[in-house]
């Protein structure tokens, strides 16, 4: 039973109070969303699918992320080293008062240095370094002659101990081996100061006071370092600053996807409605074709944040584009109301293009539903941003204009409609019912040299444009501070702490064992801080054997080196009854550790009791990059997790199966429209988008293009889009009395406004909208060119 049967001015006026109504919602519900804490998820990171195998890597590499987000780093550069000291000082007092800040660190509080070797000290006979290790496991070690060195030379290292406690100084050279220090940062006058050539740079840090990803922090430490900024530039003129810190990259996405949302709303908006303006000659119809759109917009808005919670920017850069499909609805719509003139009848209307529209909508809704089943949270959201936004189009000009034009029109465009009558003639003579098949042949054979061609780039580092100018100031304050950018680094886990710390060692022997190119520069773990409790007891039965085996001689060695009896007396018992075993949690108390407490997981599965720990290298190149993951797999429980290289493989298996994805849909849309129109007619109507699917592969091919997996996905929408415009003039020929002007004109127009919506994207700074879009683009426009091959002929046939 239909809908719409000649509605009295009551179903009328209600049909329209259910729609301002669901609109009076849905804006209030994104109102009260965006008037709140920012739906807006700037994070790049949240874009990309979990990539790791192993959750535990998975869930390391988030917490490590999320260990940096809220950290800011600033560099102040000048020739002149007490200028930049001044600057730096300068620099932290205005971001302290700024607010902008929970804390800034430009002069460090005193740190009594001796409370690093306190907590080690209950354990020394546990501890040893590499080389003392090696010397008394060879037995190259002679007591008498460490003795000496070690009395003549007390302070070989910056963490001293006392001779009493560690006559020997392997505690002391344990602790000089710890990785406390991995820059090239020195303290003066309680400064982090670096000086590389003729320039003095110094270290101010600072921890943000809510997440980096939040609009409203973004904003205020902008504002803070912008005030900053001009004041420096009054006061050290010769002072250069240069920050590091995800709030920045984070505030910039955020500022270009909102320039870019602005633009190509406002040039579709525009272009559309000039567009409009000039096939229709009608405001009125202008007015409600957007009435519609926005319908669909603010639906899909309401319906994406209530789904997933917040709203990525690739999400809203998408949506600015999907006016241009929302609005085909009504122009096919706009068409049947124009074509026909005095006899109009707004239920007749809305009857004779709801196949059409109804087909058209179940294509679009089958190229984003691929997209929805993709584990990739932003394709996801796309998807669900779109399926709503049309659904709700769709229903709108269904709906919903038949009760805004209930008057036949006062003018038609008359010869408009003709010459685009003429065109489509011109072209089914020239490709007739055969010779369009030999043309589509013709067309697949001159593509296929291009398909040879093909090639493919999944780097995800070409799919994500960061800032260039925060590039270089991060690429400044790496060079000074001399440090990596920590996204490749190892996870070790095992059943208990125990475990993971043997594992640790036995992945940091592997990797200082590196030689030639392979090598790093240094490592961080758990493990370097802590030794596992093995090695802890394997070290004291070392000493044991080789030096407290024979305790009357180690005490006259002692005294012979000029060590008081009760000192000599005090170390030997002290040796001999001392078992304690140095933990993690001791470790992870001190104060001091604080720095490194990234480096341990903990329990990370308390189900299956699973501990884990990482191990951070530094200088990590392609040179190494195989000898790492190598000595990874050799160590049970360890992996190397490099979060660009694993998306950059996820990215390139999802491109591979969008191959059998769309082979799929595209068996799908034949069988729907060969429902619709039988064998014949839905093989001829989805001819022409499978065609323009393989002229655009053609085309990127011989252009030598890389394709990766957003052009492979767009695809997946020239399909359903694309599919549209053979659907809309066939039905157009299927209709009674059909002007077939007035519907390939409504054709070329929904062609020309989704082209304009989508080829804007084309222009996004984003290089995975612009892949998106240029895919589109070019996609569609061949669709359309070749949509009339779907038609029937006069005969009933197919051309």
């Amino acid at each position: 039973m239909e809908i719409l049967q000649r509605p009295s001015s009551r179903q009328i006026w209600t049909m329209r109070f259910a729609w301002l109504l669901f609109a009076l919602v849905a804006v209030s519900y994104c109102g009260w969303r965006f008037a709140g804490p920012s739906p807006l998820q700037t994070n790049l990171l949240a874009l990309l699918p979990a990539t790791e195998v192993d959750p535990v890597a998975e869930k390391a590499a988030d917490k490590m992320a999320a260990a940096l987000g809220d950290r800011t780093v600033f560099i102040v550069t000048s020739p002149d080293a007490e200028h930049a000291k001044a600057a730096a000082k300068q620099l932290g007092a205005t971001l302290r008062t700024s607010g902008a800040f929970r804390s800034v660190i430009a002069t460090l509080p005193p740190f009594d240095v001796s409370s690093i070797g306190a907590l080690y000290l209950p354990y020394r006979f546990g501890l040893l370094a590499p080389a003392d290790r090696a010397a008394l496991q060879d037995g190259s070690f002679v007591a008498r002659e460490a003795l000496l060195q070690r009395l003549y030379n007390p302070l070989d290292s910056g963490l001293s101990t006392p001779l009493a406690d560690d006559p020997f100084g392997w505690l002391q050279r344990y602790l000089g081996g710890l990785p406390l220090a991995t820059s090239n940062l020195e303290l003066e006058d309680g400064l982090l100061v670096a000086h590389r050539g003729n320039t003095t740079s110094v270290l101010v840090t600072a921890t943000l006071n809510g997440s980096a990803y939040e609009s409203g922090v973004q904003r205020t430490v902008r504002d803070a370092l912008a005030r900053a900024k001009a004041s420096l530039g009054e006061a050290h003129p010769d002072v250069t600053l240069d920050r590091l810190g995800a709030v920045f990259y984070a505030e910039a996405a955020r500022s270009a996807s909102e320039r870019e949302v602005h633009l190509i709303g406002l040039v579709s908006l525009c272009g559309i409605g000039l567009l409009m303006l000039w096939v229709f000659r009608s405001p009125r119809l202008i007015m409600l074709g957007f009435l519609s759109t926005a319908l669909g917009i603010v639906a899909a808005l309401a319906v994406t944040m209530l789904v997933f919670g917040q709203l990525h920017l690739l999400t809203l850069v998408f949506g600015a584009s999907l006016i241009g499909e929302a609005v085909d609805y009504s122009i096919q719509y706009f068409v049947v109301y124009l074509g026909a003139g005095r006899d109009w009848d707004a239920v007749q209307g809305a009857r004779k293009v709801r196949p059409a529209l109804a087909v058209a909508l179940a294509t679009s809704l089958l190229g984003y539903a691929v997209l929805a089943c993709v584990p990739f949270p932003a394709l996801e959201q796309i998807a669900c941003f779109a399926m709503a936004g049309i659904l709700t189009a769709f229903a709108s000009v269904v709906w919903l204009l038949p009760t805004m034009l209930p008057r036949p029109p006062k003018h038609r465009p008359r010869s408009l409609f003709d010459a685009a009558g003429k065109l489509l003639a011109i072209w089914r003579r020239a490709f007739g019912a055969r010779t369009g098949w030999i043309f589509a042949l013709l067309l697949a054979i001159v593509a296929v040299p291009g398909w040879l061609r093909l090639s493919s780039d999944d780097d995800i580092r070409l799919l994500i444009q960061r800032d260039p100018a925060l590039m270089a100031e991060e690429r400044a304050v790496r060079a000074a501070v001399g440090i990596d950018d920590g996204a490749q680094f190892f996870v070790v886990r095992g059943e208990t702490p125990e475990i993971v710390l043997q594992r640790a060692e036995a992945l940091g022997a592997r990797l200082d064992a590196l030689q030639g190119g392979e090598r790093l520069r240094g490592w961080q773990s758990p493990a370097s801080f802590v030794p596992s409790a093995r090695r802890q007891r394997e070290n004291r039965a070392l000493l044991a054997q080789r030096l407290f085996d024979d305790p009357a001689k180690l005490r006259a060695t002692l005294l012979e080196a000029g060590f008081r009896d009760n000192v000599a007396d005090a170390w030997i018992a002290a040796a001999r009854s001392s078992d304690a075993i140095l933990t993690v949690d001791a470790w992870l108390d001190a104060p001091w550790s604080r720095p490194f407490r990234h480096l341990w997981l903990g329990e990370v599965d308390a189900s299956a009791r699973t501990y884990a720990a990482v191990v951070m290298p530094q200088g990590v190149t392609p040179a190494n990059e195989a000898a790492l993951v190598k000595a990874a797999r050799a160590v049970p429980g360890a992996s190397f997790v490099d979060k660009a290289m694993s998306v950059s493989k996820l990215f390139g298996a999802y491109r591979i199966d969008s191959g059998a994805w769309l082979a799929g849909a595209t068996l799908l849309v034949a069988a729907l429209l060969s429902w619709r129109y039988g064998l014949r007619g839905g093989i001829a109507t989805t001819l022409p988008v499978v065609l323009a699917i393989g002229v655009t592969l053609a085309v990127f091919g011989y252009l030598r293009v890389p394709f990766n997996l957003f052009n492979c996905l767009a695809l997946m929408l020239v399909l359903g889009v694309g599919a549209n415009y053979a659907v809309f003039l066939r039905e157009g020929a299927l209709r009674a009395a059909g002007d077939l002007g007035a519907v390939w004109a409504g054709v070329l127009l929904s062609a020309a406004t989704t082209l304009l919506s989508f080829g804007m994207l084309a222009l996004s700074a984003m290089p995975a909208l612009q892949s998106f879009g240029a895919t589109l683009a070019l996609g569609i426009a061949v669709s359309v060119m070749l949509a009339p091959i779907g038609m029937p002929s006069k005969r009933g046939d197919l051309s």
